[in-house]
């Protein structure tokens, strides 16, 4: 840490939306990186609440902030009020992070590419011709499939509590690879089938972290399983595939590498990934 660092009337401004958002670890984790880099830049956490979005964004505007990350729930209702919106961010529907280029304010979907980066350089996995199950169909689900499919993934299923959920995400991602939706009693064919398991629910999260979204003893020895779930690092879902003789990666990836997106559009400079994922797994600890 310097501690010479210090806002003055230079600094850039940056911070994230949501409701709740006193659990966020982005500002942590991107002032850590402002920091690293030499950067006079600082980011704060802002409560967003319903109904409120609107006059938050045109805030950023007024205010000058250079980028700002958006999370639950305003993913999809912030996309009314920007001025452009990245070509994979529309595909996906949902928008994580904002760029204030002069005033305009341009939308980006960092999750799912981060999601791919971090998951390819911790396992080491070529998605070309992959067979994917994804657990879940709700938000992440979307951008985590498509960009998935644009690796080159040969055939997503999705399995859902409610089917007709995973039917209807199927639908949406039929147009970039071959997609089937089920309901979670039909997942033993599927496991069976898969190279890589990805939890997209929240099952496992603290506090629950006893549940499991599947039944593990359906996991085969050598595939990959990886999960959205961060908090634990490691949740008992990866703890048991590791058992069967899987490749585990957890959620902590998707989330260093979503920021660290952000972090290179906002910044045109490489993101201090190793920084950032450092005080990231020390504030666990804490």
């Amino acid at each position: 840490m310097d501690s010479n660092w210090s806002l003055d009337s230079h600094t850039i401004l940056y911070g994230v939306f949501g409701d709740p958002i006193r659990h966020s670890k982005s500002p942590i984790m991107l002032n850590r990186a402002f920091r690293e880099v030499g950067l006079n830049a600082a980011y704060g956490a802002f409560h967003i609440l319903p109904g409120t979005l609107k006059e938050a964004v045109n805030g950023i505007r007024a205010l000058g902030f250079r980028g700002v990350n958006v999370t639950i729930p305003h993913k999809v209702e912030l996309m009314e009020y920007l001025d452009e919106i990245d070509e994979g961010a529309r595909q996906i529907g949902a928008v994580n992070t904002i760029v204030n280029e002069k005033g305009r304010l341009i939308g980006y979907n960092t999750d799912g590419i981060g999601y791919v980066r971090s998951l390819k350089e911790e396992t080491g996995i070529d998605l070309a011709g992959k067979r994917v199950l994804m657990l879940g169909a709700g938000g992440a689900a979307r951008g985590v499939g498509y960009a998935l499919a644009k690796e080159g993934a040969a055939r997503i299923t999705i399995a859902n509590r409610t089917k007709e959920r995973a039917e209807e995400l199927a639908e949406y991602m039929a147009r970039f690879t071959e997609a089937e939706g089920i309901g979670l009693e039909q997942v033993a064919q599927a496991a069976s089938e898969a190279d890589l398991i990805v939890n997209n629910t929240s099952v496992g999260m603290h506090p629950n972290v006893d549940e499991v979204p599947m039944d593990t003893a359906l996991i085969r020895e050598g595939i990959v399983v990886s999960d959205l779930v961060y908090n634990p690092l490691v949740t008992k879902f990866l703890r048991e595939a590791q058992q069967r003789g899987a490749a585990i990666h957890s959620g902590l990836g998707m989330f260093i590498y979503q920021g660290a997106y952000a972090f290179e559009y906002w910044t045109g400079l490489p993101a201090p990934i190793q920084a950032m994922r450092e005080v990231v797994e020390q504030s666990f600890n804490e």
